[in-house]
């Protein structure tokens, strides 16, 4: 029987595109591999927002030509995802032992791409839009107790920096109904958590009602009795307060907003094609707190963007300050190929751009840190994800507020035996990154 293995690069929305992969590869027969050597087919879904996720693709692809060469000519090296969308026959040009590239839209073809393949003859296939969503292909959940729910995919903002439109396409919502039947099942599955997934789900519902109706959406998912409901990513410029007020009103609506402000600078947002000001944003922030008091807010901040000058990045830090974000992402500015920023030529020199991105990922670990040491000694009910990537002797959970804490796993248990359950923990200490505690219950 053969075997498969997956590798997933990007966001979240990859994450549930590789769990549909492998739904529909363990349909037509396939079984999942260990590694890469054990596999008979290796796929990379891939994604194009960053270089360094791009530059990282091409090396790990590069690397399995030897592995080819060296006595496995019958493996099969699959790569979709963004850059399978964006780069096409291009990528069997610099990677002539690819054997399938696929894109964003054709997810449902793999298993024929790789029959094609297995015949010696590679195959590059992308599609340029399509009437069908990932979602509707069987799955494989890395968890059984959360799920990616995508409601919308693509998007229309057209960031100045953002391949996004191009390689995911125009934005389409799903219908409502149909999210709220998926999450529905979900629960009679014994889902605690999903995650409603889009590139803006603030936006959810205008492309097919007229006018967006994600707040609607997300009372009427609460309503399906999930416990858990997290969501990613919003637009600053479409948070409206009918979803402000949701976060506030409904208890499964996790205290949790990722929104992405990407710089602190008027003149710079107005530049990467943001359509919102720092004072509308603050206002948003203002609002948020008004009605959730104790939310927890991350970001993503861009610097080095073409033309960022000394006084606009003092700007950004300037509004993190005002903000007092909980966590931020980081990132130096990458040109993409294809987006309306890699044409500018007002480039900021690489030594200055890490300068200022230095100096910000100290102000993120500062005010990280202060942040989660305002919640030692409290108890809050958290959801336990397994043992830890370091050490199967102490249990990984997440907080309401998407904090990360680490427990130790009772003296005579397995830190399996928790995974998927909600325990209360006793927050005993805050580093940067994460939280340890201690188990104040045991509902095990």
């Amino acid at each position: 029987m053969s075997r498969y293995i997956i590798h997933t690069f990007g966001c979240q929305m990859n994450k549930h595109d590789s769990e549909r992969m492998a739904g529909l590869l363990q349909t037509h027969g396939y079984m999942p591999a260990v590694s890469d050597a054990d596999a008979d087919v290796i796929i990379f879904n891939t994604c194009a927002v960053r270089e360094t996720a791009d530059d990282r693709l091409y090396g790990q692809v590069a690397s399995l030509k030897a592995l080819k060469t060296g006595g496995r000519p019958e493996v099969i090296i699959a790569v979709g995802g963004c850059v399978g969308q964006r780069d096409g026959e291009r990528m069997l040009q610099h990677l002539p032992h690819v054997d399938v590239v696929f894109g964003t839209h054709n997810i449902h073809e793999l298993p024929s791409l790789i029959d094609a393949a297995a015949y010696g003859r590679s195959v590059a296939r992308v599609l340029e839009g399509t009437e069908t969503f990932a979602s509707d292909l069987p799955t494989v959940r890395e968890h059984a107790w959360h799920a990616w729910v995508p409601i919308n995919v693509g998007c229309d903002n057209h960031c100045a920096y953002c391949i996004v439109p191009t390689v995911r396409g125009p934005e389409r919502s799903r219908v409502f109904e149909d999210v709220v039947t998926e999450v529905a099942a979900l629960v009679a599955e014994g889902v605690i958590e999903v995650t409603l997934l889009g590139q803006n789900v603030n936006s959810y519902g205008r492309d097919r009602y007229g006018q967006p109706r994600f707040a609607e959406l997300l009372h009427a998912v609460a309503a399906t009795g999930i416990p858990r409901i997290r969501f990613a990513t919003s637009h600053p410029k479409d948070l409206s307060d009918d979803t402000i007020r949701a976060l506030a009103e409904l208890p499964a609506l996790m205290p949790y907003l990722h929104l992405p402000v990407q710089h602190g600078s008027n003149a710079v947002l107005a530049a990467m094609n943001r359509r919102y000001t720092r004072e509308t944003y603050l206002d948003r922030i203002e609002r948020l707190r008004a009605a959730v008091p104790d939310i927890t807010l991350s970001t993503d901040i861009i610097v080095g963007f073409p033309g960022e000058t000394d006084a606009d990045f003092e700007q950004t830090l300037d509004l993190y300050d005002r903000v007092a974000f909980d966590h931020a992402f980081t990132f130096i500015y990458s040109s993409r190929e294809g987006t309306p920023a890699a044409a500018l030529t007002t480039t900021v020199p690489r030594e200055i751009s890490q300068q200022r991105f230095d100096r910000l990922a100290a102000r993120v670990r500062d005010l990280s840190f202060e942040s989660n040491r305002r919640v030692v000694g409290r108890t809050q009910e958290c959801l336990v994800e397994g043992a830890s990537r370091k050490d199967r002797h102490v249990l990984s959970a997440r907080t309401p507020h998407n904090r990360l804490v680490h427990v130790p796993v009772p003296e005579g248990r397995t830190a399996g035996a928790y995974a998927g359950t909600l325990q209360m923990i006793r927050v005993t200490g805050a580093h940067p990154w994460f939280l340890t505690g201690e188990l104040d219950n045991d509902a095990v």
